[in-house]
């Protein structure tokens, strides 16, 4: 049975047995969340990059405001979690010089590829490396699928498609069709040329599978990127991990003598072969690290009767800080929707906790670090619990707070996965809307925000964007009100707060349906589960059963 048929069971009958009126919910105001994005998104937070002033501003403000709202500390007597980070400078060559037997071309860095590195050798350099297509560089039994076999890529680079080869078949069965599964994300395509022993990976881009532009890939080039110190574990690492534009790519493959549709039209097939491409490679990184202490925020609400079972609302609170100027010539990267929006509504959300009845169950509140490095903070957390996982019920997790208005719906990120869909369900319904599917399946979002974090624990996480059923204009305008977003903010300075731009009242609709909805978990014994089909079902099903 469906878990909003079973809690609305449970109300009636609470009702029923009961002659005093329901007591009417907290109610959010734009003041409530204002005045936090505004400040969080100001010039003075200097863009909240970890490691930078922003941070001590940020994490100093947070801490302030949950101390203001009475609120306890979430780790100990600390309001604090140390996360170990390995900041990593790449300083890439100007070049990358590419040989065939026949002619030699030199790619321009930043403009015809990108590259990085996890290691930390002064100088990370390789000559004449070969080059390999690896089609999708994906290995997924369950789909019968290995882009790997019968070749060894030991040492080798390999260039592999971005996305998974379900998108644009409009099958839902092969893979899962326009959605992205986790083997379309950039990230699983590292994870696997490293289990491969590779040499380096280059993933050609393209803006409509990849679902943003090469301008947002540009942002690694000679930039400091942030990942966990793990330098008491032995990894292996990539020389270098990277992505390379589509008209290069279909240069690369003109000068192997292969056909470029021929290889994409093969490379969506399971009996796929590795292609050699008879191509070497040359260039060079000189590298500088350091090793630092970020911190996620944590404030909690202890709960009245079942303090040991927890509920926790996520946002990260930092964004790119200070890089390349734009062509107004402003550098500060605010990041005011992504993610000063989502930190305001936590802030929101803590204090509306802390102002009503005790809940039943323990809330917390849990701002994590380095989100847009690659989930680091909320990963951290996540393998290092303050609260364990069999006694955490669920996660709420916001990642941009719908800017544009009042909408219809929300767009559930990852929708048919967890039964927090189906509290959700409830709660819209009693404000008139519904929830509808990803409106961009094949950006791989539910891989992209921290709630993923917890997924791949096992822990069931919500997570909803702004919904695109606009009250006063519909669909239409709604989905271009987010292709704009994508085009002209997404990661770039232009992401900051206006007042003339803005219109916050379809956020406090949305913080509302955040609030109902751990309001009435957190005053449950509801344990949502993973949906049937859903990969993290295994892993839940397999510690809540010990």
């Amino acid at each position: 049975m469906r878990l909003n048929l079973i809690l609305c069971a449970s109300v009636l009958m609470l009702l029923a047995s009961c002659s005093a009126p329901e007591k009417e919910p907290y109610a959010f105001q734009v003041s409530d969340l204002e005045p936090h994005i505004v400040k969080l998104a100001s010039d003075e937070f200097e863009g909240r990059m970890p490691f930078s002033a922003g941070e001590t501003k940020t994490i100093n403000y947070l801490e302030s405001e949950f101390k203001a709202y009475g609120l306890e500390p979430g780790n100990g007597n600390s309001y604090f979690q140390d996360v170990p980070l390995a900041s990593i400078t790449s300083l890439g060559a100007p070049t990358m010089t590419v040989s065939s037997a026949d002619e030699s071309i030199s790619l321009e860095g930043l403009t015809d590829y990108v590259i990085w590195t996890q290691r930390t050798d002064s100088l990370v350099t390789f000559e004449d490396a070969e080059i390999v297509f690896a089609g999708f560089g994906i290995v997924a039994p369950e789909y019968g699928w290995n882009d790997y076999k019968n070749i060894d890529v030991m040492g080798k680079i390999v260039m592999v498609l971005v996305n998974d080869p379900g998108f644009g078949t409009e099958d839902a069965s092969f893979f899962k069709g326009n959605t992205m599964t986790y083997y379309g994300r950039w990230t699983y395509k590292y994870e696997e040329a490293i289990r491969q022993g590779a040499l380096g990976v280059l993933i050609v881009h393209n803006t409509i599978p990849a679902g943003y532009g090469f301008n947002v890939v540009q942002n690694r080039w000679n930039s400091e990127q942030l990942y966990l110190d793990d330098r008491n574990e032995n990894n292996y690492k990539l020389a270098f991990e990277g992505w390379v534009t589509l008209p290069v790519a279909n240069k690369l493959f003109e000068m192997a003598g292969l056909n470029e549709r021929e290889m994409l039209a093969k490379a969506r097939k399971a009996d796929f072969q590795a292609i050699p491409m008879n191509l070497k490679a040359s260039t060079s990184l000189t590298v500088k690290a350091k090793y630092d202490i970020s911190k996620n925020v944590i404030a909690k609400v202890t709960g009245a009767t079942r303090p040991n079972e927890y509920v926790i609302y996520t946002a990260h609170w930092d964004h790119l800080g200070i890089g390349a100027p734009d062509e107004t010539g402003d550098s500060i990267y605010n990041g005011a929707l992504d993610n000063a929006s989502g930190t305001a509504a936590l802030l929101a959300l803590a204090e509306a906790f802390a102002k009503e009845e005790k809940p039943e169950r323990t809330v917390v509140f849990l701002a994590v670090t380095a989100e847009e490095q690659g989930l680091w903070g909320s990963l951290y957390y996540a393998l290092n619990p303050v609260y364990p996982k069999e006694q955490t019920v669920a996660n709420i997790n916001m990642d941009g707070i719908n800017p544009s208005g009042k909408m219809r719906d929300v767009s559930v990120i990852g929708i048919g996965q967890s039964e927090m869909e189906d509290l959700l369900d409830v709660e819209l319904a009693k404000q008139g809307r519904y929830a509808s599917p990803d409106p961009t399946p094949t950006a791989g979002y539910y891989f992209r925000s921290d709630h993923f974090s917890f997924a791949k624990v096992g822990i069931p996480a919500l997570y909803f964007g702004s919904g695109i059923d606009h009250v006063e204009k519909g669909k239409e305008y709604g989905k271009q009100l987010e292709d704009e977003y994508v085009q002209l903010y997404y990661h770039k300075p232009s992401d900051a707060y206006d007042p003339e731009r803005w219109n916050l009242d379809g956020a406090v609709e949305d913080v509302q349906l955040l609030y109902n909805v751990g309001q009435n978990l957190s005053n449950s014994d509801l344990w949502p589960q993973w949906k049937e089909g859903s990969e993290f079902k295994a892993i839940r099903d397999g510690y809540m059963k010990k």
